[in-house]
């Protein structure tokens, strides 16, 4: 997965070391102004090594910002060692609080009245600051990367889902599509062998076209064409097929395979037993949205035992309407007069 602009290892780095520089620059930034006309204020006696011995102070925080965030809290804390992680707490304390005594009773307080008490005092106060930081950093980090890690799974999971949903639409036509020739054979049809060509070239755009996430309104209207066909060599007179499929005012993309087990379920429960059947099926694309609609008769009295492909269609698809469309999409499925239709409107702007 591509990381954003702001996830990148120089940017983070850039950030922290912006916010150091900001933070311990905020004593020099907030230190009140003096009229010119007031006296000044005497200069800190050696005022070099107080310079020195102040970085050092805060390459003491910062590392130890980062020596809690990056190991006491994930070796420790997050493995319940709390006793543990409490007294690494205070040495890291006690450590700091005696190196900057050393540091400045030696080396920046000539008078030697250096107050042990203010120091003490100031430096729980800075001290408790950057653990309170380091905590938080710590813990915002860490519920981004959890975050970015479940969104991860939901996505491999739902590419995963699709995958399986789509692998399942392709034996499911074969299914029948084989069936129409097995049909075709035992007649010693004519239009077997036209019938085989078209059935291949439904077999490559599954093979080859169907990989890609999106593929042409276009093809996708070709193939349900090829499809329809074949089912009208196999019907003939038997079944009255009306199909309207308008050209697309531009250019759309659309799910593969997506429309398919709508037509193949009118075939499937519209035929048979019923008489006088037919199957109406409309298409069109305009303004962006996809118009699309299947009528087939049903016979409400039919309790004919499925076979367990039976159902695969429509409940694969509906699932793949909310996996890709979620708020894109209308199904409407309405049974009235022993007519079974389907509507389907999508947005594929």
């Amino acid at each position: 997965m591509k990381k954003e602009w702001y996830a990148k290892k120089w940017i983070t780095v850039l950030i922290h070391a912006a916010a150091w520089i900001l933070l311990f620059s905020l004593p020099y930034l907030l230190r009140p102004s003096y009229n010119p006309n007031e006296a000044k204020p005497p200069e800190p006696v050696n005022s070099n090594v107080l310079f020195i011995v102040t970085r050092i102070s805060d390459a003491l925080l910062i590392l130890f910002f980062y020596l809690n965030a990056g190991i006491l809290i994930p070796r420790l804390f997050y493995k319940k060692k709390y006793a543990w992680y409490v007294l690494s707490i205070i040495f890291s304390f006690a450590f700091y609080v005696m190196v900057m005594y050393v540091l400045r009773v030696n080396f920046t307080d000539s008078d030697h009245n250096f107050s042990f008490n203010k120091h003490l005092f100031f430096s729980t106060f800075i001290f408790l600051f950057i653990l309170s930081g380091s905590i938080a950093y710590k813990t915002i980090r860490d519920k981004i990367i959890a975050d970015q890690l479940v969104k991860e799974k939901e996505n491999e999971y739902l590419k995963t889902e699709l995958a399986l949903l789509r692998s399942q639409v392709s034996p499911h036509f074969m299914f029948n599509v084989l069936n129409n020739m097995v049909s075709l054979a035992r007649k010693k049809s004519d239009i077997l062998e036209p019938s085989l060509i078209k059935l291949s070239s439904l077999m490559r755009y599954m093979l080859y076209e169907t990989d890609e996430e999106k593929v042409s309104l276009e093809k996708e209207t070709e193939y349900l064409q090829s499809y329809i066909d074949l089912q009208q060599q196999r019907y003939g007179k038997k079944v009255t097929i009306n199909v309207n499929m308008h050209p697309a005012d531009k250019m759309y993309d659309i799910e593969p395979m997506l429309l398919i087990p709508f037509v193949e379920n009118a075939f499937k429960h519209g035929t048979g037993l019923i008489e006088n059947a037919h199957i109406d099926i409309d298409l069109k694309a305009e303004k962006n949205i996809l118009y699309f609609s299947v009528t087939n008769q049903y016979n409400a009295e039919s309790h004919e035992i499925k076979d367990k492909s039976s159902g695969i269609g429509l409940v694969n698809v509906q699932r793949r309407l909310q996996l890709l469309y979620p708020t894109k999409h209308k199904l409407f499925i309405t049974k009235d007069n022993n007519l079974f239709t389907v509507t389907l409107n999508i947005n594929i702007a």
